[in-house]
């Protein structure tokens, strides 16, 4: 199974190399509070539509400007969109919309792992998972995993672990990300290229 993971990773490698290459080079400021909003709509919902709902959001000036109320009408895509709204808005109250203040905020940080924790601690509706998606996604994820639903299942496939679990509490969470992090080494795919992969394996596509 291992040889056939390592084959699939040599013909999609360019695919791959590519797309993290394009989140590393994010300069515009605006794209880290849209993908703070794309992390924010994600937990137990579809990625794609996640993506779609803050590109609307954009078109309509809501993601700036747009109160919970009419955030949580235009986002009827996203699972728990009330209370998601809520968490937007109040990530815009705190860091601005223009997404400045966060890039500054975070290049303070020595690596991912540190900037991880703070957003966990201080911006609602990121955990582990969902804070180092948005993490990945702007270029600071090179040694961190995003443990959703696909990866996990993929990582029990592989025998990484002995089982998938029901919930994720942040020990749990560090201590798979550790065993990927050997599992990566192992087999000689960098941890964030193993991400996007085994992503694929499930959805198909290289995608965010």
């Amino acid at each position: 199974m291992v040889e056939e993971l390592k084959d699939q990773y040599h013909d999609i490698k360019d695919v791959i190399k590519e797309r993290i290459a394009e989140f590393k080079s994010i300069n515009e400021n605006e794209r880290y509070f849209e993908e703070m909003a794309f992390c924010i709509f994600t937990p137990q919902s579809k990625a794609k539509n996640c993506w779609d709902t803050v590109e609307e959001l954009r078109e309509e000036g809501l993601l700036k400007k747009g109160t919970r109320e009419e955030i949580a009408d235009q986002i009827n895509m996203v699972r728990f969109r009330n209370r998601k709204a809520e968490y937007l808005v109040e990530a815009r109250e705190k860091f601005g919309c223009d997404g400045k203040a966060l890039k500054e905020k975070l290049e303070t940080f020595e690596d991912g792992r540190e900037a991880r924790e703070w957003l966990v601690n201080n911006v609602k509706g990121l955990g582990y998972k969902e804070s180092s998606h948005f993490l990945r996604n702007v270029g600071m994820g090179d040694d961190i995993a995003i443990l959703d639903r696909h990866i996990i299942r993929n990582l029990n496939r592989y025998d990484v672990i002995d089982e998938e679990p029901s919930t994720l509490t942040p020990k749990r969470y560090l201590e798979i990300e550790k065993k990927m992090k050997d599992f990566s080494d192992e087999i000689g795919i960098p941890l964030d290229h193993l991400d996007l992969l085994l992503w694929y394996k499930e959805a198909g596509e290289v995608f965010k």
